[in-house]
This record gives C-alpha cells, sequence and structure tokens, in this order.
C-alpha cells in the first residue's frame, strides 16, 4: 500500500497502470468495476504527495489512460494520413504527453488547495468535484477532447438511471465520490458520521437502479420507418475524384432497391463533392425521396460565402425531398477538418494537407432539420461526444441522427467508443437517435440507449427499423450541468475555507 501513496517510480508505475485500465471500463469491453478501481487508485496515489510530486502522479495516470484508451489515433496519422510509422509514434506519442498534462494540472490543484486528510468525507466530496471539473474542462479546453469520460461505464451498468437526470457528468461524479469513500471506509468507520456516509455512498446506486428503465419522455408521433445505408468505402478511396461517380451510384442505387420507408439516411459525406456540383444528381434523388413520400437525409460538404463574400467551406447534412434544412457542422475535429496555426504548419508534412481539413464552423443559431414534420438534432461524427452541447440541440428536438464516417479509426476500439458515447446521448435525451456510419457502426438506439438494429460493421448494406419521434424533456435537458456546476463549487469553496482555517489555527 505504502507504493502507491509514497513518491517516486513505483507510485507512479501503478498510476500509469491505473489510467490503462479505464478503457476496459468502456466499450466493447464493459468492465464497469474497473473505473471504480482505476479512480480510486489514482486518488489513493495522491493522499500523501507535495503539488510538484501529485503533478507528475496525475501526468502518469493521464498518460496511461490516453495511450491505452486513444493510441487509435496512430491509424489515422498513418495509415491514412501519409505518415511514416515513427512520425505516426512520435506525433500519437506527443498527442497522448499533451492530454496527460490535464491530470497533472487537476493533481496539482488537489495537493496545492483542496485535499483535506484531515477530514476523510469532506476529502471525498472535493475529490469528486475536481474529478469531475477536469472531465468538464477536457470538454472545452483547446476546442476539447471529451473522450474516456468515466460516467461512459455506467450506460449498462447500475448508475445508468441517473443518466437522464444528470447526464454523463452525474455517472462520472458518483463514480469518483463512490471510488473515495470505498478508500476512505476505514477511517470513516470510527466517526460518528459513518452512518450519514455510508447513506450517501449507497444512495446513488440505489436510485441508479430503481430509475433504470424509467420512461421520462413520450412519443409525440406515429412510428416512422427507417432505411440507413452503410457505404462501408475504404477511407484511401474516398475522397478519389477517379472513384466519385461509383460512390454516387452507390448510394443511389442502395436507395433506389431500397424498401419504401419514411427516412432514407446516407452517412457522413455520402456525397464527397460540393452540394452545388453535385446539384443534378441531388435533383434527381430530391425527386426519387418525393415520390417514395420520404424525406432522404445525407452529408454533403457546402459552400458558402460569408459576410465579405468569401468562400467558406461547411461539413454538413442536407435534408432532400419530404424536409428541408441545411446543418453546418460546428465542432470541427483539429487536423482531420481544420489545421490550426495553418499558415505554419501546412506543407510540413502529408497529414497536414488531408482532404477536407480546411473547413469553417458552422454558426450555432442554426434551426434544426425538418423531416415528415418533425424536427431532428443533427451531429455530424465528432460532436455527438459533446454532451452540453447535443443536449442543447436535443431539447429543441423530437428525434436525434448523428452520421459518422468511423474508417478514419481502421479496426480499433475507436469506433465502439464513439458508439457508446451515441447511446449515452439518447438515454439522457430519452430519444430515439438514428446512427448511419460509412463503415460501421450502423444502428438505431432506444430511448434507453439500447441498440434496437445494427448492421455488421466493414459490411456494404441497408439498415432497416422504426424510431418514434419523442416529446417533453429529461431533467438533464432541462437543467443541464448546472446543478451539478453548483454542487462542485460549493464544494471546492468548502475545501479551500476549511483548508484556510485549519492552517489558521
Amino acid at each position: 500500500m505504502h507504493w502507491i501513496t509514497r513518491s517516486g517510480w513505483p507510485g507512479n508505475l501503478i498510476a500509469l497502470a491505473a489510467g490503462a485500465i479505464t478503457p476496459l471500463a468502456l466499450a466493447p469491453f464493459d468492465l464497469w468495476p474497473l473505473a471504480l478501481l482505476s479512480i480510486a487508485l489514482f486518488y489513493l496515489g495522491l493522499r500523501d504527495l507535495n503539488p510538484r510530486q501529485a503533478a507528475w502522479r496525475g501526468w502518469y495516470y493521464g498518460f496511461g489512460l490516453f495511450a491505452a484508451g486513444t493510441s487509435w489515433v496512430y491509424v489515422s496519422i498513418h495509415d491514412y494520413g501519409a505518415a511514416s510509422p515513427a512520425l505516426a509514434a512520435f506525433l500519437t506519442l506527443g498527442f497522448v504527453a499533451g492530454l496527460g498534462l490535464l491530470l497533472a494540472l487537476a493533481a496539482w490543484l488537489w495537493a496545492r488547495w483542496l485535499r483535506r486528510s484531515e477530514a476523510p468525507l469532506a476529502d471525498a466530496l472535493a475529490f469528486a468535484a475536481l474529478w469531475l471539473a477536469q472531465e468538464a474542462f477536457r470538454s472545452w479546453f483547446l476546442t476539447g477532447f471529451p473522450w474516456l469520460y468515466a460516467g461512459y461505464s455506467q450506460l449498462d451498468g447500475p448508475l445508468a438511471g441517473l443518466a437522464p437526470i444528470g447526464g454523463v457528468w452525474l455517472l462520472s461524479f458518483v463514480l469518483a465520490l463512490s471510488a473515495a469513500l470505498l478508500v476512505n471506509l476505514a477511517q470513516l468507520r470510527a466517526r460518528k458520521a459513518f452512518l450519514a456516509t455510508a447513506m450517501l455512498l449507497a444512495a446513488p446506486w440505489i436510485a441508479g437502479l430503481a430509475l433504470k428503465g424509467h420512461a421520462w419522455t413520450t412519443p409525440g408521433g406515429e412510428p416512422l420507418k427507417v432505411a440507413a445505408m452503410q457505404g462501408n468505402i475504404e477511407q484511401n478511396l474516398k475522397w478519389d475524384p477517379a472513384q466519385l461517380n461509383a460512390q454516387l451510384a452507390l448510394y443511389r442505387d442502395l436507395s433506389f432497391s431500397a424498401a419504401p420507408t419514411d427516412l432514407i439516411i446516407w452517412p457522413e459525406t455520402a456525397v464527397p463533392v460540393l452540394k452545388a456540383q453535385a446539384a443534378g444528381y441531388l435533383d434527381a434523388m430530391d425527386r426519387f425521396a418525393n415520390e417514395r413520400q420520404a424525406a432522404l437525409i445525407t452529408g454533403v460538404p457546402i459552400r458558402q460565402a460569408n459576410a465579405r463574400g468569401e468562400p467558406r467551406y461547411y461539413n454538413a447534412v442536407s435534408v432532400f425531398g419530404q424536409g428541408d434544412g441545411d446543418y453546418l457542422k460546428q465542432k470541427l475535429v483539429p487536423f482531420g477538418e481544420y489545421v490550426p496555426l495553418q499558415e505554419v504548419l501546412r506543407g510540413l508534412i502529408a497529414f497536414f494537407n488531408l482532404p477536407m481539413s480546411d473547413f469553417a464552423r458552422g454558426s450555432p443559431e442554426q434551426p434544426l432539420l425538418q423531416a415528415k414534420g418533425y424536427k431532428i438534432a443533427t451531429f455530424i461524427c465528432y460532436e455527438v461526444v459533446y454532451p452540453e452541447f447535443a443536449a442543447g440541440l436535443a431539447a429543441q428536438s423530437e428525434l436525434l441522427l448523428t452520421v459518422s464516417n468511423d474508417a478514419w479509426f481502421g479496426s480499433s476500439i475507436g469506433p465502439l467508443q464513439h458508439l457508446q458515447m451515441a447511446q449515452m446521448r439518447a438515454l439522457e435525451a430519452g430519444r430515439w437517435m438514428i446512427r448511419a456510419t460509412n463503415n460501421g457502426m450502423t444502428v438505431l438506439i432506444d430511448p434507453f440507449g439500447r441498440i434496437t438494429e445494427q448492421l455488421p460493421q466493414f459490411e456494404q448494406g441497408v439498415l432497416y427499423g422504426e424510431v418514434v419521434p419523442m416529446q417533453q424533456l429529461t431533467p438533464y435537458l432541462y437543467w443541464r450541468g448546472w446543478p451539478l456546476l453548483a454542487l462542485c463549487t460549493l464544494l471546492f469553496a468548502w475545501a479551500l475555507l476549511a483548508g484556510r482555517m485549519a492552517r489558521t489555527l
């Protein structure tokens, strides 16, 4: 035990391993108790360290977390970014090491300002608030990287019933609080507040189980039949001009031969050319959709002029047939859809010149897409992993849609992690979600986050099923993360004030 709490290599290596086991709690492994173990080891490992030592301990934990959970970025950089194995490995290590600094910052703040070793209950509460704060910070800092949140481990776990109340944030908070309380249980057993502590530990898990399967929303219309197309086009062919006609013909023929449905869904950039340049083809598909009394929704890049008349390019989704609207993607993927400091980086290596890597951000004031008389909240690929952003759009909608091209991830665990996050968005919102991808996972998700229909990964096909427009708001869509933010602010203030008083006495 002392190896974990003391500074030095043994404790740092344990922290590295603790971070690395977190992905095993998430998709596709779903061993959710490991999320508790990981956080508990991290918390215990910071117990006796000074701020500098704690920062190193936090960095090792973060490095293990992201190296094990997001090393699939190597596939994007090497296989599709034309980087050599050595360069791709170097860039991947830099990416992982940089993300580890976020956990180092959290650990430093803990040891410097917030730790309350003399008061184990207050210490556990403050740690849970800090854990949630670092996850939220990752959702915002430098456009955000909201991946590998502990709360996703509870999609099928005992706490799932809390997701519609406080989102994935509440699940992460409860996991961190539970882990810290379990670590402190021996100390708390001899104190007067033990019974209250035991109730605090057990109550969220009991509530989560009791609320699992509770319907917060109700149907707002008749079921809609869906046909979602999965083209399974290789990433290295997707932007090849010589393959354009073949790709357009593929989605046309899949749609023409499909059974009649209300919604026909194509994935992200299924039309790999500007909307204006494919006008004739899209007009024909518009007529086809109207003849079928269907709405066809597809990913297609759009060019629009800005206020100065300069052309800007957007990753977008458009509706044809029985519907209306264009949605321009707001949350862009760095290097995949735009290049930070592009004046300096473009041209240095092929990775900084990927096809379609000069997109602009869409306006946050866009109306929702309309299809068959219903409002659809649309998320293009990466956007579905932002809890607060997704909740803002979902609260205006009756149905959720996410389109993606996860071919960038290859056969790694990345697409399955991405799918799990989309399932959590459906659970948080209490709404059906359609997920259409180029090569998997193309699925239909019910308001409880469960997959009702799916296509095999890496196969071409059409997914059929039904979704139901939903009305009313879950507590999370109504309140979003504000109650938890207020709670964490109070806990931080309590820890800071109590620590200052303890130093004064």
